[in-house]
C-alpha cells in the first residue's frame, strides 16, 4: 500500500548561531511516490514472454541497450508462464537524489516448479531531461540480487537418460545405442563416385542417384543429409567410409528399437516423448520426472555458476519389463524375413499366458496384437469344440458334400473338394471341410459360437499390459450369418494374439489370458466357463493329426509334437466385392509349452503359405 508524507524540513545549524533550511529532493514527498510509480510501470512492461521484445520496459531505464539485451536474455531463457510483483514505498538514498524501491517477483514457472518468488531492489535516479521524472538505474540485479555483469537467469531443465525396455531375460527390446550420421560435405567430396558406392554397400535404402543430385545443387559449403546408422552396420565399415574425402560421420545418441519394433513403438528424437506402443503407453515410467531448477548462468558460456531453486520429485525413468523371449521373438522375425506380403506372427505360452513374441512386417502398427482378421478354418478349432462339448466325438460323422447352400447362398470347400456322407468330425478337421459344418448348423443356437469362443478368451476384454484386440464373436443375426461363422467368416474377427491364445487353450486344457508386462496387469480376464477335458483331448489329437495326416504337413519335419490349424479367410478387397484371401496356421509345439498363430495378408492358402513360415519359426526354436 502506498503512503504518501509530507516534505520533511530540516534545520541544520550554521556557524555560530545561523541556522539554514533544507528542503530534501523526495525527502518523502510526491517524488518518493512517483518514484515507486515508475519501478512498478518498469515491472509492468517486463514481459514473461520468452519472444517479446522489451524495448518498452527498457525504454524507462538509464541504459536501454543493456536492459533490452539482460531482459530478453531472462524471459527467453525462464520461459515464465506469468510474472507478478509487489513493491514496497521508495527509501532515500543518502547524499543522493536517488531514490531505492524493494520489491517482490513472483515467476510461475509452471510444474514442477510452479511459482517462484524473492526479494530485490532497484535504485531509481531522477531524469535529467523531465522535471519530475525517474529512471530505473540499470543493473542486473534488478532483475535477481544475485545477477552480476555477463550473467542470466536460467531455467535449466536436465532429463534422465530414458529407460530401456526389457526382454524376459532382462537383455534390451529398446534403450538408448549409438548411431552415425553420415553427411557429405560437396566442397570437399573429391570423389563422389567412391563415396556412392561406399553408401550403396552399406545397404540401408538410400538412393545414390538422388543424392548425388542433391550434392550437385547443394551450397558446396553445406553439407548435404545422407543417413543415420547403427552401430553394427557403422563398425565393419568404419576403415573405408572415413578414408572418402567429404564423408563426414558424426557419433549420437538415439532411442533404438532393436527386437519387437512394432509393439515397442517409438520416440520423438526432438521431444523424447513416445510415440507409438509401449514407448507411449509407458512414457511417464520410462522418462521419469526431470530435474528443473533455476540457474545464473554465463552468458557467453552458459555453465552454471550458483543454483538458486531446485524442484523437488526428480527421479529416474524405471524400464518396463516385458515377458518377450529373445530367442522366440528374433525366430519369429526371422520367419518373415523376405515375404513379399505383410504378415504377423504371434507366440504364447499357454501354461501363463507370457506372450513370447509378437512379431510384424512390415514394421509399424502391431498388427500381431491389434489387428483384426477374419481368422477362417483356423476358427474350426472353437466349432468343432462347441459340437465336442454337446457330446459329439471326434468320430461322429458330419459328411463332407461339395457344397452347402444356406437360403440361396452357396458355400464350399478350397478347390471345391468334397470327402463324401461318411467324413467324420477328425476327418473334416484335419482336412478343413467347410461345407460340413456348415450342413450341421442345426447343433448351433444363435449365441453357441459366442459364449463357446469366451471360453478360448476370444471375445472377452482381456489386460494385458499393451493395447490388443481381444477377438468379436457376435451372436448371429440370422441363419446365414450362422453359417459363415462357423467357418470363421462373417463377423468373427479375431487377432494373431487372440488366435495364438485359441490354440494355447487347447494345449494347455484351460485359457490363461495372454500377458506381456506383467507388473501392470490389474486383473486378468477369466474364461466364464472351461472346457471339458475330453474336448480338450480330442481337440488337442485332431490338431496333431492335421500335421501328420492333414493340411498343416508342413510341420511334418517339426520334432516336440507340433500340432495345428490351417485356415484361408476369404475378405473383400474393395468396392466391386472382389475377393482376396489372408493365409494362417496356428498350433502349438507340446514340448516346449508354445503356442503359436501366423498370418500372411493378402494372398495364398494356409497350409501352403503359412505353413512353411511357421515351419521356419518352430525350426529355430524346437
Amino acid at each position: 500500500m502506498r503512503k504518501i508524507v509530507a516534505a520533511v524540513v530540516v534545520l541544520v545549524l550554521a556557524g555560530a548561531g545561523g541556522v539554514v533550511f533544507w528542503l530534501l529532493r523526495g525527502g518523502g514527498g510526491e517524488e518518493a511516490d512517483t518514484a515507486r510509480e515508475h519501478a512498478e510501470a518498469f515491472l509492468a512492461a517486463w514481459s514473461p514472454d520468452p519472444e517479446a521484445a522489451q524495448g518498452e520496459a527498457a525504454a524507462l531505464t538509464d541504459d536501454e541497450e543493456a536492459a533490452a539485451s539482460l531482459l530478453e536474455s531472462v524471459s527467453r531463457n525462464l520461459a515464465s508462464e506469468g510474472l507478478t510483483y509487489e513493491t514496497r514505498p521508495s527509501e532515500p538514498v543518502e547524499g543522493s537524489e536517488d531514490r531505492t524501491v524493494g520489491y517482490t517477483l513472483t515467476h510461475n514457472l509452471g510444474e514442477p516448479l510452479a511459482e517462484w518468488s524473492y526479494e530485490t531492489t532497484m535504485t531509481l535516479t531522477p531524469d535529467p531531461e523531465a522535471d519530475d521524472a525517474w529512471l530505473v538505474r540499470w543493473e542486473p540485479a534488478v532483475l535477481h540480487p544475485g545477477l552480476g555483469d555477463g550473467q542470466t537467469l536460467v531455467k535449466s531443465v536436465k532429463e534422465p537418460e530414458r529407460a530401456p525396455i526389457l526382454a524376459a531375460d532382462g537383455s534390451e527390446l529398446a534403450g538408448s545405442g549409438t548411431v552415425w550420421n553420415l553427411s557429405i560435405w560437396p566442397a570437399q567430396l573429391n570423389e563422389p563416385e567412391t563415396a556412392y558406392r561406399a553408401i550403396d554397400e552399406l545397404d540401408v535404402g538410400v538412393d545414390t542417384a538422388a543424392l548425388a543430385d542433391r550434392v550437385e545443387s547443394s551450397d558446396p559449403d553445406q553439407a548435404v543429409p545422407v543417413v543415420a546408422i547403427r552401430d553394427e552396420i557403422y563398425q565393419p565399415n568404419r576403415v573405408e567410409l572415413n578414408s572418402i574425402s567429404g564423408l563426414q560421420i558424426n557419433e549420437e545418441t538415439w532411442p533404438l528399437s532393436y527386437l519387437a519394433e512394432s509393439v515397442v513403438g517409438g520416440v520423438d528424437r526432438e521431444t523424447g516423448e513416445g510415440t507409438s506402443g509401449l514407448q507411449a503407453r509407458y512414457q511417464e515410467q520410462l522418462a521419469g520426472l526431470p530435474q528443473t531448477s533455476v540457474v545464473i548462468a554465463d552468458r557467453t558460456s552458459g555453465s552454471a555458476v550458483e543454483t538458486l531453486v531446485e524442484a523437488e520429485g526428480s527421479r529416474a525413468g524405471t524400464p518396463v519389463q516385458t515377458t518377450i523371449d529373445p530367442e522366440i521373438q528374433r525366430a519369429a522375425e526371422a520367419a518373415l524375413e523376405g515375404q513379399e506380403q505383410g504378415g504377423s506372427i504371434a507366440v504364447v505360452q499357454p501354461s501363463t499366458g507370457n506372450i513370447l513374441a509378437l512379431a510384424d512386417t512390415p514394421d509399424g502398427f502391431p498388427r500381431s496384437a491389434e489387428g483384426q482378421y477374419a481368422p477362417g478354418s483356423g476358427f474350426k478349432v472353437v466349432t468343432s469344440a462347441a459340437l465336442l462339448e454337446q457330446g459329439l466325438t471326434s468320430g461322429s460323422v458330419l459328411g463332407c458334400p461339395k457344397f452347402s447352400e444356406v437360403n440361396g447362398q452357396s458355400f464350399h470347400n478350397q478347390n471345391e473338394f468334397e470327402l463324401g456322407p461318411d467324413t467324420t468330425l477328425h476327418e473334416a478337421f484335419i482336412r478343413s471341410c467347410n461345407t460340413a459344418f456348415i450342413e450341421n448348423r442345426d447343433k448351433f443356437q444363435d449365441n453357441t459360437m459366442e459364449q463357446t469362443a469366451l471360453a478360448f478368451g476370444v471375445g472377452g476384454v482381456w489386460d494385458v499390459g499393451a493395447a490388443t484386440f481381444d477377438g468379436s464373436v457376435p451372436v448371429s443375426d440370422s441363419e446365414n450369418d450362422l453359417a459363415a461363422s462357423l467357418i470363421g467368416q462373417a463377423r468373427v474377427q479375431t487377432s494373431p494374439l487372440v488366435m495364438a491364445a485359441v490354440a494355447g487353450t487347447v494345449l494347455a486344457g484351460e485359457f490363461h489370458q495372454p500377458v506381456l508386462v506383467p507388473e501392470a496387469v490389474q486383473e486378468r480376464f477369466e474364461a466364464p466357463a472351461a472346457l471339458k477335458e475330453s474336448t480338450v483331448e480330442q481337440l488337442r489329437q485332431m490338431m496333431r493329426d492335421t500335421v501328420t495326416e492333414g493340411t498343416a504337413s508342413a510341420l511334418r519335419g517339426i520334432p516336440g509334437g507340433p500340432g495345428a490349424k490351417t485356415g484361408t479367410a476369404e475378405f473383400a478387397t474393395g468396392e466391386d466385392g472382389e475377393l482376396s484371401t489372408h493365409a494362417w496356421m496356428i498350433g502349438f509345439l507340446a514340448d516346449r509349452d508354445l503356442a503359436f498363430a501366423v498370418l500372411l495378408e493378402d494372398g495364398g492358402s494356409g497350409g501352403s503359405h503359412a505353413g512353411p513360415v511357421a515351419a521356419d519359426l518352430l525350426g529355430a526354436i524346437s
